[in-house]
Parts: C-alpha cells; sequence; structure tokens
C-alpha cells in the first residue's frame, strides 16, 4: 500500500466567510519520533515531582488559561465557527478541567489490601507518554478531557488537534510554558491523521491514545492498537433520542428541544436528533416546536446574539443536505446565503424510523420527530440504532424515569432536561458510541497503571 506524503502546511479556513485564517506547518513522522522521545524525558521528570508541585503547577496553567479566555474564545469563533458564547464556554472548560485535575493530584492513592503472611499495598503510576487526538467540534475542551487528567497523573501528553482546528491547540500549548509547565511535557503535533495521527497511534513509545471522532476511524484506531496491546479510550458517534411522553410539560419540552441538536450547529455527538414523541401529544407537541425552530437566529458566530453558527467545512455541509432528500416534510429554520458553510435549522417528520436520516449521524443541524405508542416502543425504538451515547427522557412519573433509564442503552442519560457532559461525572458511550470513560472522579487513574507489592511479614 503507497503511503502518503507528508503534508507541508494545513490551511485554516474561517467556517462563516471562507477566508484563510492561518497556514499551519504539518507534523511528519519524523516530528512525532522526535516529539515522542523529548516527551518521554519530560515525563520521568514531570513524575517524579512531588504531588504538591504538580498540582501547583496545574493550577497555575488554570490562571494563565482564564487571563487568556477571550483570546482563546475569539480564535475558536474564527478556526470552527462557533458562536462566541458557546466559544468562551469551551476556555472556561479547559481552565475548570485543569483546576478539577489539579485536585485529584494528591488524592490518587492506591490501597492496603488485607492479607495473610505480610502487607499487601498498590501503587498508581503513570503510563507515560499519552498521545490524545481530538476532534473539531469541540477543539478546546475535548483536548483537555484527554490533557489535564493524564498531565495531573503523573503523564507527558502529544496532543494531535484535527486538520481544520489547530490553532487553539497551539495557543494553550503556549500558555503551558508560560504557566511554567515543563518543557516538552505538552506537545501539540498538527497534522493529518494519516501520518502525524498514524504515527501516534502505532509509535512504540506511546503508552495510551485518547480519540475523539467517528465511529469508523475509532475502530481502525483500535485495530491498530490491539496489535501493539496499547491502551485506548474511545469516544465516538451518536444518535441520540429525546424521548417525550404525554404526561410531561410539552411546553417545557418543546421549548428545549431546538437547541438540544443545534447547539454548535449539530455537530455534536450528544445531540439530541431523533424525538421520540408519544403519539397522542405528537401533533401538539409539533405546533409547539415549530416557531422555536423557525426563530433561531443563524449568522455571524462573532455576534454575541446569534445561537447558531456556520458547519466547519463545505465538504460536511454537503454531507448533512445528503440527507434531506426532496419530498421530505420538514421544518426549517433559515440561514444566511453567500460565503460561508451555512445550513438551517431542520427538524424532519413524517418518515420511516429505519430511514438513514433517522438512524445514521448527520453531525449537522438535522433532527427527525417520530412517533411512539407506549413506554415500551419508546424504549425500543431508542435502542435501535448502533449507538448509545447520551440522551434525555421528558416526563413527570419518576417511576417512569427511572424505568425508562434503566432501559435504554446509553452512557449518559438526563430526565427532563438535555444535560450530557460535566467534568464532575464520567462520561462515554455503550455499543459502538465508544470505549472507556473520560471525566469524573476516576479520570486521573484512567491514565495509571496499578501496580501490586506484597510485602512478607513472616521471619
Amino acid at each position: 500500500m503507497p503511503v502518503e506524503p507528508d503534508p507541508v502546511q494545513l490551511e485554516v479556513l474561517n467556517p462563516a466567510t471562507e477566508e484563510r485564517v492561518a497556514l499551519v506547518p504539518a507534523a511528519t513522522r519524523d516530528d512525532v519520533d522526535t516529539a515522542v522521545a523529548r516527551a518521554a524525558a519530560a515525563q520521568r521528570g514531570w513524575a517524579a515531582a512531588a504531588p504538591a508541585d504538580r498540582a501547583r503547577l496545574l493550577r497555575r496553567f488554570a490562571s494563565v488559561v482564564d487571563d487568556h479566555i477571550e483570546e482563546l474564545a475569539r480564535l475558536e469563533v474564527r478556526e470552527a465557527g462557533h458562536t462566541v458564547g458557546n466559544a468562551r464556554w469551551e476556555a472556561g472548560n479547559v481552565r475548570d478541567l485543569l483546576d478539577f485535575a489539579a485536585g485529584g493530584v494528591e488524592r490518587l492513592s492506591g490501597r492496603q489490601i488485607p492479607v495473610p503472611g505480610g502487607l499487601d499495598v498498590t501503587f498508581l503510576e503513570p503510563l507515560g507518554v499519552i498521545g490524545v487526538i481530538a476532534p473539531w467540534n469541540f477543539p478546546m475542551p475535548i483536548a483537555a478531557w484527554g490533557l489535564a487528567p493524564a498531565l495531573a497523573a503523573g503523564n507527558a501528553v502529544l496532543l494531535k488537534p484535527a486538520e481544520t482546528t489547530p490553532l487553539t491547540a497551539l495557543r494553550l500549548a503556549e500558555l503551558a510554558l508560560e504557566a511554567g509547565i515543563p518543557e516538552h511535557l505538552f506537545q501539540v503535533l498538527p497534522g493529518t491523521g494519516p501520518v502525524a495521527g498514524d504515527a501516534l497511534v502505532e509509535h512504540p513509545g506511546v503508552a495510551k491514545i485518547v480519540f475523539t471522532g467517528s465511529t469508523r476511524v475509532g475502530k481502525q484506531i483500535m485495530a491498530k492498537c490491539s496489535a501493539r496491546v496499547k491502551r485506548v479510550t474511545l469516544e465516538l458517534g451518536g444518535k441520540s433520542p429525546n424521548i417525550v411522553f404525554a404526561d410531561a410539560d410539552l411546553d417545557a419540552a418543546a421549548a428545549a428541544a431546538p437547541m438540544s441538536f443545534l447547539d454548535n450547529t449539530g455537530q455534536d455527538c450528544c445531540a439530541r436528533t431523533r424525538i421520540l414523541v408519544q403519539r397522542e401529544v405528537h401533533d401538539r407537541f409539533l405546533e409547539l416546536l415549530a416557531p422555536g425552530i423557525e426563530g433561531v437566529r443563524v449568522g455571524d458566530p462573532g455576534d454575541e446574539k446569534t445561537q447558531m453558527g456556520p458547519l466547519i467545512s463545505a465538504a460536511q455541509r454537503e454531507r448533512v443536505r445528503s440527507y434531506v432528500t426532496d419530498g421530505l416534510t420538514t421544518i426549517r429554520g433559515t440561514a444566511p446565503e453567500g460565503p460561508g458553510f451555512w445550513y438551517p435549522p431542520t427538524v424532519v417528520t413524517g418518515v420511516a424510523p429505519t430511514a438513514p436520516v433517522a438512524t445514521e449521524e448527520v453531525f449537522g443541524p438535522v433532527a427527525v420527530v417520530l412517533p411512539f405508542e407506549d413506554e415500551e416502543e419508546a424504549v425500543r425504538l431508542a435502542n435501535a440504532t448502533e449507538y448509545g451515547l447520551s440522551g434525555s427522557i421528558w416526563t413527570r412519573d419518576v417511576g417512569r424515569a427511572i424505568r425508562v433509564s434503566r432501559a435504554v442503552a446509553a452512557g449518559n442519560l438526563s430526565v427532563n432536561s438535555h444535560s450530557s457532559v460535566r467534568y464532575w461525572t464520567p462520561f462515554g458511550g455503550y455499543k459502538q458510541s465508544g470505549l472507556g470513560r473520560e471525566l469524573g472522579p476516576d479520570a486521573l487513574a484512567a491514565f495509571t497503571e496499578t501496580k501490586n507489592v506484597f510485602i512478607s511479614t513472616e521471619a
């Protein structure tokens, strides 16, 4: 199989204007080799540092990020097309993740296990060099999901951002050095998947890969890691249900539904793109939903009043268009004409539950509404995809909320809200939505190896 040539530069475009924002040198395989060697050397010193010192530096890193929230947000607006409000939240989330991880450094402890004839203790030791491959849909926070706990646990991190969104990652690396994080401990390697990404995945000096992206690519990475028995965490696709029962507060459910799948222009693996509505309230729900969809403000992501920006690229826009074929019944909002990768908010009705738009991840501002008869059918429809990442349940019946939460095969569910991701709580998917868990109280432990030591007390 021919080897893909190393690209020289990555072109970063503003999704709202299609104008070039930057040209970024792309990492080669040799660059990855060099980075791994430097990271391994830096990691040994970092792991040997006192836990309090590591925690202090991570808190300083968080503080420096906090000082640059607006700069990072505006950079995210330009390279990713995110609304400025979302971008500020994302930069703040990086700060919060670093603070949260810093609090775990001095609490990352092993155990003493009662055994006969001696003392048995466990140690949680860092893995070494961690490769984090981040996506373009949430470049800053998802990079920090791996970066923060991995550093806190005593590892070095090599971050490969997505080809289209490397700028905030590069700036975070500069801020890390400004905060006093040791040189080479956190490095950014912009590049393509087949070059820099594969080099990270295949490198014997990289102990673990953390990947967020498509299920297709995740399977390829998992196969390559398995050949080397390399640890891997995968956060992959989703086709999340939003289940609305007849006893729900319909006004609240309908008001919340639009941004549950339009946030970040639908480029969110947790987007509630399958709205399942009990048949007896189906028509009324659509009446309540339509004004919310039609009224979403789509436009300049730098405008404080904008609710939805552009898609990331022309290719992504064409992918989204391919799912909304002629003849489908839709509720549509509006989107700007002219330059930019725009697509209007869209709800599809009257399709079969097996239609591609109802089962495949569109990754754009498109949702389907499907009716169901009873609780049993709601659960069956909710579970009728290969994914199992997140979902919502709207009901006033507490017993039903618990039953359906237990029955839906998804890693992150929310009742009477659309919350999916909090850095305090674990996040990850069932089925082909991923492998492993990120965030939450156990995040640091996922970047460690457990060592068991028995000490005999027998004479």
